[in-house]
């Protein structure tokens, strides 16, 4: 099993900062790369806003030397040549396949040949990825959930070429975060998200068709069936251009309706409300409390 000590991360954004960050906090040396020095920077001081928030909350869980030893694991660059020595890669890119593989296809040419490459997309297949490396039985899934600090589950996915060394390796390293791994097959969507999506696709024809109002149908799925948030609240949190990109990656996949992006859900990413992230989705949150949007339906 690949004894596992340095950490590289693709993507500094929300998903790839959070898993830096649970890295370096796990005791991991944690090299991150972004396309520029600014956008790593950026995701630095997310990194850091990240900390303050569980010091504060987490009553002495985690400390202030928590926070100094797991920053000083971590480094940021723009150059890929950097994460060279990397024993694992995680990617946490767009979910673009030409974009990912580009970058898999020029790592697989720097990193050494016990070095295991994972991919934390949401929707894409990871075999799609394997292909375009010289290490396909070293290419495994790896999808954490946000806030990746927070949320315990990882989806280990084995594709058909990935060897029983490198999943079971995956598997520990994930444990190893703090994380309740679970194992999937390459399917897009994987588990979660293939049983999550239509139940949020279903929720926006529900509304587009006048079953209920955002309110009602919100509060209905969380008395109802005892959920911590209702589907309107939890596209908002998730983003609503992000859940747009998935649903047309599983569409494209199953030639299934139930996946099929509504023409509401498309209207509204092409107005820019993709929900907490641009202050405004199905709720407004430019006010205090967040109110309903007036979506004109």
């Amino acid at each position: 099993m690949t004894n596992i000590k340095t950490v590289g991360v693709l993507g500094a954004g929300l998903m790839g900062s959070g898993i830096a960050q649970v890295c370096a906090q796990s005791g991991f040396t944690t090299k991150v790369r972004e396309v520029s020095d600014a956008l790593g920077q950026r995701g630095k001081a997310n990194i850091e806003k990240s900390f303050a928030r569980a010091i504060e909350k987490s009553k002495g869980k985690v400390t202030e030397a928590d926070r100094d030893a797991a920053m000083g694991r971590l480094s940021f660059t723009s150059n890929l040549r950097d994460l060279a020595d990397c024993d694992i890669v995680i990617e946490a890119v767009v979910e673009d396949i030409e974009v990912k593989n580009a970058m898999w296809k020029e790592l697989d040419g720097l990193c050494p040949a016990h070095s295991i490459f994972a991919s934390n997309t949401s929707s894409l297949t990871i075999a799609a990825m394997a292909a375009a490396t010289t290490r396909p039985g070293q290419m495994v899934g790896l999808h954490f959930f946000n806030p990746v600090p927070v949320m315990k589950l990882v989806e280990v996915v084995r594709t058909v070429t990935t060897s029983d060394a490198t999943f079971d390796a995956a598997y520990a390293f994930a444990r190893q975060l703090g994380k309740e791994p679970i194992a999937a097959k390459d399917n897009s969507g994987f588990v979660v998200n293939l049983l999550l999506v239509p139940y949020l696709v279903d929720a926006i024809n529900a509304l587009e068709h006048g079953v209920a109002s955002v309110e009602d149908i919100d509060k209905g799925m969380m008395l109802g069936t005892g959920y911590p948030m209702g589907p309107f609240t939890l596209l908002d949190f998730v983003g609503l251009d992000t859940t747009y990109k998935i649903a047309e990656i599983m569409f494209d996949e199953y030639r299934e309706k139930r996946y099929a992006p509504p023409p509401l859900l498309k209207r509204m990413v092409l107005a820019g409300m993709y929900g907490r992230k641009s202050g405004k989705g199905f709720y407004d949150y430019t006010v205090d409390p967040p109110r309903v949007n007036d979506l004109g339906l």
